[in-house]
């Protein structure tokens, strides 16, 4: 029997993935105290002993959600033959995952601080920091298909990464405005149509513009 007075205990794991669902569906901004504990079923004092703050809770689920959801998608870009096969498999992985029934859709990095204010200010930092070593993973393999032979040696690595991780952002918003796998699919066809284009373009040097 239960000591009388003790407090229930409750699984931080499964605690730590609802509210991890909480925010990815509603943001931070969007996501208050009492819309997480009632989501983890527990109380306010016990959210705040477990996790000690919202923001900390927070951190914690981006990075649960960065080992469930975006690890997959940079494994198989880095691990694909080719750099322009490893974006295809990235964005179609993500693609798989924006779109999977049962849970929210779109990416939790990329939705969950479209706004802020000055007191988030950190938490809108802090996800931009997230997206930005996406990028450069992708701008990372891009240089290593340079080494390899498969990307031009003087293409712009840099923009191409841009150019691909807003391809990945768009397809996010796409999703969370309930386009569908199929057509999500598409978009990626079409970027990778036109790959070639994009791997040739090049910025106009200042003044020639």
């Amino acid at each position: 029997m239960a000591e009388r007075g003790r407090p229930r205990e409750f699984d931080r794991a499964a605690a730590l993935r609802l509210a991890m669902e909480s925010f990815w569906e509603h943001g931070y901004e969007g996501t208050s105290i009492g819309d997480l504990t009632a989501r983890m079923g527990i109380r306010p004092p016990s959210l705040y002993a477990a996790f000690g703050s919202k923001e900390r809770l927070f951190r914690e689920a981006v990075a649960l959600y960065e080992g469930m959801e975006g690890e997959p998608p940079l494994r198989a870009l880095r691990e694909a033959p080719t750099a322009v096969a490893g974006i295809e498999a990235m964005l179609r992985a993500n693609v798989r995952s924006y779109t999977m029934a049962g849970r929210p859709t779109g990416c939790m990095i990329v939705l969950a601080a479209t706004t802020y204010t000055p007191s988030t200010q950190g938490i809108r930092d802090f996800l931009a920091e997230q997206r930005r070593a996406g990028t450069e993973a992708v701008r990372e393999r891009l240089v290593r298909g340079q080494a390899d032979g498969d990307v031009p040696p003087d293409a712009d690595t840099g923009a191409l990464a841009a150019y691909v991780m807003s391809v990945q952002f768009g397809l996010s918003l796409h999703a969370r405005d309930g386009a569908t796998r199929d057509q999500l699919d598409a978009v990626v066809d079409h970027t990778l149509a036109g790959w070639e284009a994009a791997v040739a373009a090049r910025v106009p040097a200042a003044g020639t513009g």
